[in-house]
């Protein structure tokens, strides 16, 4: 019987493909810092998990292996984005970012690492973002978490290969949960008022417009892909969804850099 655990299970992408994996026949533990929703799961063990502290994730999986058996698959798939100016974004928020994003991701790996090397197999699962390619304005902080999380992903890979543990990232675009929303919040409360104000005004138009809705990937549709980078018996080392994903990572990396900034500037409509 194959065991996951799945970080951000509350809500979203999580939620759905922690549903997704007990639908299969899975044991699945749901990691988030509010479990009310978790229990509500069928099939799917509710655990408490604060990213931001080491502690919490060690326990996380020191739990999961008590009640359900050692980990076979790690999902780490909480996540959040800080938008604001990199110049007015504190760095107690950056901090944050990098601790959800990044640190919180890697203490659960080290904690799940001795157990998949003891049983000579396991599957990590990152879920990134097309974010994690390229970068645009106002959005820094996020991208940098994303831009880590691919490097330290890639590196692990080549580490942990040689223990029968494979490492692979999951790579959305837009999709349709209340992310943008929360993001939205953030750039709000950095960048609304000062002199990045108009940018910021840009930014959120964008993300309101009709058009970016109809870009945008569903919830199941994407945690269907974390189920199959999860599964699959030879998995890709990235999967990459949305309309015009790989292109836009082939465009980022063939134009020359003020040619992609061009680009991106006209793509949220800033002067």
């Amino acid at each position: 019987m194959t065991t996951v655990l799945i970080t951000g299970a509350s809500s979203g992408i999580g939620a759905r493909a922690a549903a997704r994996f007990a639908g299969r026949g899975l044991t699945v533990v749901g990691a988030a810092r509010s479990i009310d929703a978790i229990a509500r799961l069928d099939g799917v063990i509710p655990i408490e998990l604060d990213l931001r502290d080491e502690a919490s994730a060690t326990h996380a999986v020191a739990e999961t292996t008590r009640i359900a058996g050692p980990i076979d698959v790690l999902v780490n798939c909480a996540g959040y984005g800080e938008f604001g100016s990199v110049e007015e974004t504190s760095l107690d928020h950056a901090r944050q970012q990098l601790e959800v994003n990044v640190l919180g991701a890697m203490a659960l790996v080290r904690a799940a690492l001795p157990g998949m090397r003891e049983a000579g197999r396991g599957r990590v699962v990152n879920v990134s973002s097309l974010a994690g390619e390229f970068a645009a304005p106002l959005g820094g902080w996020y991208h940098a978490s994303k831009f880590a999380l691919e490097a330290l992903s890639d590196s692990l890979r080549g580490e942990v290969r040689q223990f029968g543990i494979d490492v692979t990232l999951v790579q959305p675009s837009y999709v349709a949960t209340e992310w943008h929303e929360t993001a939205m919040v953030h750039l709000e409360r950095a960048s609304a008022r000062g002199p990045y104000a108009e940018m910021a005004a840009t930014m959120r138009a964008y993300f309101a417009s009709p058009g970016l809705a109809r870009q945008m990937s569903t919830v199941d549709a994407v945690a269907e892909l974390v189920v199959r980078a999860a599964l699959t018996p030879k998995p890709k080392t990235r999967y990459r969804i949305g309309p015009g994903a790989n292109l836009a990572v082939a465009l980022a990396t063939l134009l020359p850099d003020r040619a992609f900034d061009a680009m991106t500037r006209k793509q949220f409509g800033y002067a």
